[in-house]
């Protein structure tokens, strides 16, 4: 009967959307107070809602139901970074070829990693399949496992998990190479971390946002174009 009330509550859309705002905001303020890489926002929200569901025996399926909003909203949100994008068009000028490029070959070396890494570890097909669209957003990245044999589910945990290491990561790699290009972070962090990574480019500057925004784009495109492409060649040898 408790059971049954939980999931009900849950169900609800005030409830639903009052514990992820609220957890995510609680967990903002922590990060900006404290600065520890570990205690992620993003990460740290997943986490205590986890416990909480748990705790209160609240089937997923039923929060979900709730919360379906927010999941409604993560498309135009990604939509939305076009505008921030064509502020910044002037960038664009003249580096066309560069962002490409920058882009095409970073797919390709997110891809092939995969593959011979888990070739090399004893992985399966299923889970390489699972692995490959790691550094697109959670949609696309779903899409392309689903049509590759592989866990859309699982896929959808491991982009968020390289989002969140991608965003701590990234920014104190580029620091410690020296690197400047405001156009080359964004490009970086958008093409490594997807949305997690672009809302970190954001807080850097609005070009290094634009830019983010711009690959998230084209790494999709290209990820699943080039994961049946390589995988096809891959298997001749």
């Amino acid at each position: 009967m408790r059971a049954e009330t939980m999931n009900n509550l849950a169900q609800s859309e005030v409830f639903s959307l009052t514990l992820v705002i609220g957890t995510y905001l609680a967990a903002l303020a922590l990060y900006k107070k404290t600065r520890i890489s570990l205690l992620h926002p993003l990460l740290t929200s997943i986490l205590v809602i986890i416990v909480v569901l748990e705790t209160m025996g609240i089937e997923y399926e039923s929060f979900q139901r709730g919360s379906h909003l927010i999941h409604f909203m993560l498309g135009p949100s990604v939509v939305a970074l076009g505008f921030v994008l064509y502020e910044q068009m002037q960038y664009l000028k003249g580096n066309v070829i560069s962002i490409l490029t920058s882009v095409f070959v970073g797919a390709i070396v997110g891809i092939v990693s995969v593959i011979v890494i888990g070739d090399l570890m004893g992985a399966d097909q299923a889970l390489i399949a699972t692995l490959q669209p790691k550094s697109v957003t959670t949609p696309i990245a779903m899409g392309i496992a689903e049509k590759t044999g592989g866990i859309p589910s699982l896929t959808a945990v491991i982009v968020v998990a390289v989002g969140i290491f991608g965003s701590i990561v990234g920014p104190f790699v580029m620091k410690v190479l020296g690197i400047e290009s405001r156009i080359a972070k964004g490009l970086a962090l958008g093409a490594s971390s997807h949305g997690v990574g672009t809302s970190v480019a954001i807080q850097i500057g609005a070009i290094e946002g634009a830019l983010s925004g711009l690959a998230i784009g084209l790494m999709g495109i290209m990820t699943a174009i080039l994961v049946p492409v390589i995988s096809f060649i891959i298997s001749l040898f």
